[in-house]
């Protein structure tokens, strides 16, 4: 099976992958990446990056089983890029369009990491309960609560991050708010204070989650309503006020 993935929720980022729906244990095959740090460049980037994936012509539509498209939290602009994208492309190549919790992303990548002591991993990185945190701007951070087997058990949230204690808190907003969480009984490993989520890894993650249900249909995939948890800035102006 082959699938797109696509994830603006941080980064502008786009992978290819090759994976056995019917073998949960290895590990899906990348094929292609593409992936930006710039966070505020999604629209102008991300239509060549998806195109350089491809070594077929994209105009009729490249051989895909399906696109899986990250569907937050994260911005509005970023955000809309990434799942305009992914939509226009799934009706153009009559590929069927799933979404995945961009934070899930970051909670495969903590389960699949192991913890190091004197230079050996000595297991697990995630031995209990974990929270995943990214730079929701304004102060605040977008969040969710994953059981040390990467399964989802509270958020997605996004507040101050005096929101969050007594965890091991990864990613990028767990680097930015290292202080306040530290106060709030809260750890953060260092090799992933500055971790965001990208399509790389929601692809393995949606691709584990695929095998494990033997199929795309039966895999609990999201549709790819995009989870903003914000209410938009730009409001629909009210009536004029009569002047008299």
């Amino acid at each position: 099976m082959r699938i797109l993935t696509i994830d603006t929720s941080a980064i502008a980022s786009a992978a290819l992958l090759d994976f056995d729906p019917l073998d949960p244990v290895r590990t899906a095959e990348l094929v292609a990446n593409f992936a930006t740090t710039d966070t505020r460049s999604h629209a102008e980037v991300l239509a060549p990056g998806v195109q350089s994936l491809f070594t077929d012509p994209v105009t009729e539509g490249p051989a895909l089983d399906a696109i899986v498209v990250g569907t937050g939290p994260g911005p509005f602009t970023g955000l809309r890029s990434g799942i305009t994208m992914a939509r226009t492309l799934s009706f153009t190549w009559s590929v069927p369009l799933y979404g995945m919790m961009s934070l899930d992303a970051l909670a495969h990548q903590v389960f699949d990491a192991p913890a190091y002591r004197d230079g050996r991993a000595v297991g697990p990185l995630a031995m209990r309960d974990f929270v995943v945190a990214t730079d929701a701007r304004r102060k605040e951070v977008y969040w969710a609560r994953y059981s040390a087997g990467a399964q989802l058990l509270d958020g997605p949230h996004v507040g101050p991050a005096e929101e969050i204690s007594g965890v091991q808190v990864f990613g990028a907003g767990a680097g930015l708010y290292e202080e306040v969480l530290a106060a709030n009984g809260c750890s953060v490993y260092p090799l992933f204070a500055d971790a965001q989520p990208t399509a790389l890894e929601l692809g393995r993650a949606a691709a584990r989650k695929i095998a494990a249900a033997g199929s795309l249909e039966n895999a609990g995939l999201l549709d790819s309503t995009p989870l903003y948890l914000r209410e938009s800035d730009a409001k629909v102006p009210g009536p004029r006020k009569r002047a008299l």
